[in-house]
């Protein structure tokens, strides 16, 4: 079966008093929706969340990849460091990004998963405990879900834990944040990865547990309209 086409746009979404940065892709025939949340001064043009995003897309989900922070506070944190540990302002874009994409004409009836990456993960874990509504499952690569603290009790979605087999420090986090997650939760592994899976043939892997789970767990949903 050949691959869908993309419809490939970029947009400035506003959000929370602010207007962010974001990159589409919209298969024929799309199956679900997935908004990726970047973190540690990432952002939509990371190299390997627009990988999994391609492979999303080749698979029928439609990808929104969205800068979290302004050109302005990217400036800014390029010299602090701190605006991509302030998680309580990332979870309110992610969460704001979210009402976005389920309200959007264009994506009506999708179901929503969230993926997130480093800082960016527990920000989309705060968002989906917001929107358990809306949000139907997320995806971490490498991510720091500890940092969600006591929201993780509230998080209902099924989750999927992506760390490298190397990454001990993130490893050791993850299982601790495992406990408190309060829905269905799966640790995948890849063995002798690192924290961002520059090894041959890891980030091939972390796409394919990501594009498994959304597929699974992301479901059609009715909107205006429907009877």
């Amino acid at each position: 079966m050949s691959a869908p086409d993309i419809t490939r746009q970029s947009l400035r979404i506003p959000v929370a008093g602010v207007v962010l940065d974001a990159d589409v892709g919209v298969p024929e025939s799309p199956r679900g929706a997935v908004l990726f949340a970047h973190g540690s001064g990432s952002g939509r043009r990371s190299p390997r969340n627009r990988y999994v995003a391609d492979v999303l897309s080749r698979a029928g989900v439609v990808t929104v990849l969205a800068d979290l922070l302004t050109a302005e506070e990217e400036r800014i944190d390029m010299q602090t460091g701190t605006l991509r540990f302030d998680i309580g302002l990332l979870a309110e874009r992610v969460t704001t990004l979210t009402d976005w994409v389920a309200h959007d004409e264009s994506f009506a009836g999708l179901g929503v998963g969230l993926f997130g990456a480093s800082t960016g993960a527990a920000a989309a874990l705060i968002a989906a405990a917001n929107r358990p509504a809306v949000v139907q499952a997320v995806v971490s690569r490498g991510g720091r879900p500890d940092l969600a603290g006591p929201r993780l009790h509230e998080v209902r979605q099924p989750t999927l834990l992506i760390v490298g087999g190397r990454d001990a420090l993130v490893l050791e986090l993850t299982r601790e944040a495992m406990r408190k997650l309060g829905g269905t939760v799966r640790l995948a592994v890849v063995p002798d990865a690192t924290h961002l899976f520059e090894e041959p043939g890891a980030l091939e892997q972390v796409a394919r547990l990501a594009r498994d789970w959304f597929l699974q767990h992301l479901r059609p949903v009715p909107h205006d309209g429907d009877d």
